[in-house]
């Protein structure tokens, strides 16, 4: 649990980015983390208003077994599959965390209090079988503020339109571009229109849009390492944020245009950006640099919890950071392309990255569920 120490220092940088309009959730979840009263205690002293979850924080967690003993005893004992078994013991942690989060849900009319759980990666190239899974979550889950994750992959677009129209909120994720991130508010806006078509409350459906950001920079750095002028190395941690800053400008002139502004007539609810992928992978930078420069009223930022200490204690929270940025964001990004880098092949390359990263971790995960059925003595299927 967190000491009141603890709790009067996190009052500082963890606050002021609250004020500043950015709300806090935590980038991990695992059951012990829930029965401890640890996730409770981040909400109370730590800003913390929503919960992030995907197929590597789950392995991390369930494949240690720490927590899930009982669980799946009882599961091997019912002779389930493996897929059950995952799909039982993940939403059983959502659930758990959900209603953890109740309260800020509530207090905050949905906005927040919101606990996300993915499809399964390996569906992230079948529009039908995403959108059949959405349907089984949300089902499987039965809270009001879960939140589905879809991967923006192509075919992961329609799938956002088609959850979004039948009421289920939606956290759309493994976004590194632009054009897809303009893809992906289209596709929740088609989805609005097609709930209005329904009769559905549009005031009663979320969703967020996570733009990674630490990996653009990781990849991009490599490139520009492996030049080695000094015009490369000055480049080196700005794509990143200028990747998402200009995310934020295409946020802004989305959400100011006319089919907005019908759809805000109606009550629906903006699809704000969320910052993914905030932990700094390269320890020559600040291990605040995602969290400190990406400060803008209406986003979300996801932080592992090493991320969520790191600004609780040193964290540079002087106001917005993004608005003004969008010409050197620009300029940034343009250097980068006159160096020989294609942005195009970067994302594309992340994005098939990112959906493959998951793929493996579910993976790893069922093989590590499928040896403790087995250890128990029953065949998973």
């Amino acid at each position: 649990m967190i000491t009141v120490t603890e709790a009067t220092a996190s009052a500082g940088a963890l606050k002021r980015l609250s004020d500043e309009g950015v709300s806090i959730w935590l980038d991990d979840l695992s059951r012990r983390r829930i029965e401890s009263g640890n996730l409770a205690g981040l909400v109370e002293t730590r800003h913390v208003v929503g919960v992030t979850t995907n197929p590597s924080i789950f392995q991390a967690a369930i494949g240690s077994g720490a927590g899930y003993e009982e669980q799946l005893a009882d599961l091997a004992v019912r002779g389930v599959t493996v897929d059950e078994a995952v799909r039982m013991m993940t939403t059983a942690d959502v659930r758990a965390a959900a209603d953890v989060l109740r309260p800020v849900y509530e207090a905050t009319g949905g906005r927040d209090g919101r606990v996300s759980i993915e499809v399964d990666p390996r569906l992230a190239h079948h529009t039908a079988a995403t959108v059949a899974e959405a349907r089984q979550l949300a089902w499987l889950v039965d809270r009001p503020n879960v939140m589905i994750k879809i991967p923006a992959t192509k075919a992961g677009l329609p799938a956002i339109t088609e959850v979004i129209g039948a009421g289920i909120s939606v956290n759309v994720t493994l976004i590194f571009s632009l054009e897809r991130y303009r893809e992906v508010m289209d596709a929740y806006l088609a989805g609005l229109e097609r709930a209005q078509a329904a009769g559905l409350d549009l005031s009663a459906i979320h969703s967020v849009a996570s733009f990674f950001v630490s990996r653009v920079d990781s990849e991009i750095d490599k490139r520009l390492t492996l030049l080695g002028t000094e015009e490369a190395l000055a480049l080196k941690g700005r794509a990143a944020l200028a990747n998402a800053r200009l995310a934020y400008e295409a946020y802004e002139q989305v959400f100011a245009g006319p089919r907005w502004q019908a759809l805000g007539g109606a009550h629906a609810n903006r699809q704000r950006p969320l910052w993914a992928s905030t932990g700094v992978k390269d320890p020559a930078y600040k291990d605040t640099l995602y969290v400190d420069e990406l400060v803008a009223p209406g986003t979300v930022n996801t932080m592992p919890e090493a991320t969520l200490n790191a600004v609780a204690d040193h964290g540079d929270v002087q106001g917005d950071t993004v608005t003004g940025g969008y010409a050197q964001a620009r300029a940034d990004l343009a250097a980068v392309e006159r160096l020989g880098i294609s942005y195009d092949e970067v994302v594309r390359q992340l994005e098939d990255e990112g959906v493959a990263k998951f793929e493996v971790a579910w993976q790893d995960l069922l093989d590590a569920v499928t040896k403790s059925l087995n250890s128990k003595g029953v065949d998973a299927e």
